[in-house]
C-alpha cells in the first residue's frame, strides 16, 4: 500500500473494497483531485465490514468511509461532495446553480434510482429471504439498471459536448457515478445497444489515468479476493 498524506495535520483515510461500486466513485473522485489518500481494505464476502473495529468506524457497516481529521464521512456522494468543497480544484460540481442541478439529478440516477436496488445486501435478501434464483435476480438487476440508464442516456444525450463526458466538457460528478455502474453492468452482462452516448462516455473517461487507476481490478485488495 503506497500512501501520500494530502497534509501532514489533516490525515485521511478511505475505507473501501474492490469491487464496491460507492468506493469505486470515490476513488475515482480522489485521483481526478491529484490526491493519494492512506487506504484500508475491508472484504465484504468475509462480512469484515460488520466486524466491531468498522461499526465503531460507520454504525451502518458499509463502505466506502473516510476518516479525516474532525472525524468520520460516509455515504460516497457526502464523501465527494466534502472533498470537492475542501480540494476545488478541478470541480465535481460545476459553479452555475443550474448546472450542478443537472449534474446532481444526472448522479443520483445512479445513486438513489439504480445502485441501491443493486447493492449486495439487496441481492442477498432476494436469494436468501425471498427465495429468489439466480436468474430471476440477474432480471431483477437488467430491468434496474435497463430503468436507470434509459433516462441518462437522454440527459447525456442532451448536455454531453462531444461524447466525452455526460455534462458538457469536463468531468463532473455524473461521470463519477456513470463509470462504475456500467462495470456493474458488464459484470453482469446487461444489454448496452440502446445506450450509446453512455458506452461513448464511459470508454473516453476510462481511457484517463484517473479513472483507469481507480478501476477495481487494479486496486491492491483485488488479488486477495
Amino acid at each position: 500500500m503506497t500512501a501520500l498524506i494530502i497534509d501532514p495535520n489533516t490525515p485521511m483515510r478511505l475505507h473501501g473494497y474492490w469491487r464496491s461500486s460507492a468506493a469505486y466513485r470515490v476513488r475515482i473522485a480522489v485521483r481526478l483531485k491529484g490526491l493519494a489518500l492512506e487506504e484500508s481494505f475491508h472484504a465484504l464476502p468475509k462480512a469484515e465490514h460488520r466486524q466491531d473495529a468498522f461499526l465503531a468506524l460507520n454504525p451502518q457497516g458499509l463502505v466506502p468511509a473516510l476518516q479525516t481529521a474532525q472525524g468520520v464521512i460516509t455515504q460516497s456522494m457526502a464523501i465527494i461532495e466534502y472533498l470537492d468543497e475542501v480540494f476545488t480544484e478541478p470541480r465535481m460540481l460545476p459553479a452555475d446553480p443550474y448546472a450542478r442541478a443537472v449534474v446532481r439529478g444526472m448522479a443520483g440516477i445512479v445513486c438513489a434510482d439504480v445502485h441501491p436496488l443493486n447493492n449486495l445486501r439487496v441481492l442477498n435478501y432476494l436469494r436468501a429471504e425471498l427465495g429468489a434464483d439466480e436468474p430471476r435476480v440477474n432480471r431483477w438487476i437488467n430491468h434496474w439498471i435497463s430503468e436507470g440508464f434509459q433516462g441518462l442516456e437522454a440527459l447525456a444525450k442532451r448536455h454531453s459536448s462531444a461524447q466525452r463526458f455526460c455534462f458538457g466538457d469536463s468531468a463532473t460528478l455524473a461521470d463519477v457515478c456513470l463509470v462504475p455502474q456500467m462495470f456493474n453492468a458488464r459484470r453482469f452482462n446487461c444489454p448496452l445497444d440502446a445506450y450509446p452516448t453512455l458506452v461513448a462516455i464511459d470508454k473516453h473517461c476510462r481511457s484517463l489515468d484517473a479513472f483507469r487507476l481507480a478501476a477495481p481490478d487494479l486496486q491492491p485488495d483485488a488479488v486477495l479476493q
